[in-house]
């Protein structure tokens, strides 16, 4: 009976002293990540931007990232397409307003796991001074152990699709001008803190 009692105690003393191991926190890479988007010029080009400074991270207690929390907020100012002028151009009450709208936010509402490393992220984007939801179509892409940081690292691959009208971007250019889809693309590095 004395031995029963000590293992009790002893079991007692150890589910006291177990403390969960809470949600991991990983936080982008911005050497190793890109933050784009496409549009179609006269309905016969592609045109490419991307926003240079950025900061996203995802908030995960499982491993497989099956329940994340992601969060995501741009520079507006830092839109780059490669074109000096067109760049001022975007930064104008014609199309983002960076003045009065300086950053797009993103805020995931739920995750869900699909099929191998495939994921369905829905979530609100907040642009030009409108905020709405999208989904977005999410690739893990791998996890591995940075050589020279010796930190866990996962790539993610993330596409989706806005609508200009939605977020009043350029509204007295023409879709025949620009297109009203906006196509999002982002390749990611997240290392965990």
């Amino acid at each position: 009976m004395k031995k029963l009692l000590v293992l009790l105690l002893a079991a007692s003393a150890a589910l006291f002293a177990f403390k969960p191991v809470g949600p991991s926190t990983w936080t982008a890479d911005k050497s190793h990540s890109k933050l784009g988007f496409v549009i179609t010029h006269l309905m016969i080009t592609d045109v490419e931007g991307s926003f240079k400074n950025f900061e996203s991270t995802i908030t995960a207690s499982k491993d497989d990232f099956s329940d994340a929390v992601i969060t995501l907020s741009a520079d507006i100012n830092s839109v780059n397409t490669e074109d000096e002028k067109r760049d001022g151009h975007l930064k104008t009450a014609d199309f983002f307003d960076a003045e009065k709208f300086p950053k797009l936010t993103f805020k995931s509402t739920s995750v869900k796991k699909l099929a191998g490393n495939k994921f369905k992220v829905n979530g609100l984007l907040s642009l030009h001074g409108v905020t709405k939801p999208v989904t977005l179509d999410a690739t893990l892409r791998g996890v591995t152990t940075n050589p020279m940081s010796k930190k866990a690292t996962a790539g993610f691959k993330v596409t989706g699709k806005i609508k200009r009208a939605d977020f009043a971007l350029g509204s007295k250019y023409p879709n025949a001008m620009l297109s009203d889809e906006i196509i999002l693309n982002a390749n990611t590095e997240f290392v965990k803190n």
